[in-house]
């Protein structure tokens, strides 16, 4: 069983730490989204990366906030109404049905979701249905090391295995990057 993050644990997810590791702004423009994407954030927890999102995307296009938890699905809306944003959709999924049509977004952003879930092939293929042709999935994930902060070390997926997964949910790799040496990112296309 795949190693779960406990909503009762939200403050770690906006924290120094975490600002000073993954910068929002900043890591959403390394991964490449623009402005004219249509983003789902899955797994988008207190919308850590969709409130940012939001911003960088015209506010005519969505930014669909997806979780599993009603919880985290809560305070996105109550942060997106602090911050004076419109174009975030919460929807409520499962972990196999993310509830949006065929190819309706541009671009997939998976931030240290992959390794919670239990069958990675069917989650990705998910992820592929809602995204457009020639749209792109970001993937950050903890690197397979020890460190000091996240889950237990037989529960995190390396870049390797996560690149393996990618090209058999069929997308194509674009880039690897790092974050902090505690992180990776990889970015492939739907082709």
């Amino acid at each position: 069983m795949a190693h779960k993050f406990n909503p009762a644990n939200k403050r770690k997810l906006d924290d120094q730490w975490r600002r000073q590791n993954l910068p929002p702004k900043l890591t959403l423009e390394k991964l490449g989204l623009n402005s004219d994407d249509t983003l789902a954030d899955i797994g988008c927890g207190i919308g850590y990366f969709t409130i940012p999102a939001a911003e960088v995307i015209k506010s005519a296009n969505n930014v669909f906030a997806l979780d599993t938890s009603k919880e985290m699905l809560t305070e996105v809306k109550k942060r997106a109404d602090d911050a004076g944003i419109s174009n975030i959709v919460s929807v409520k999924t499962e972990e196999y049905d993310l509830k949006l049509p065929d190819q309706s977004v541009s671009f997939v952003l998976l931030v240290n979701v992959l390794h919670e879930i239990d069958n990675q092939e069917r989650f990705l293929g998910e992820a592929y249905r809602i995204l457009k042709t020639d749209g792109k999935i970001a993937l950050i994930d903890w690197e397979k090391k020890t460190t000091e902060m996240g889950p237990p070390l037989d529960h995190r997926i390396s870049s390797q295995d996560a690149k393996g997964l990618l090209q058999t949910a069929s997308f194509e790799l674009l880039k690897e990057m790092s974050f902090a040496e505690t992180f990776y990112g990889l970015v492939a296309i739907k082709k």
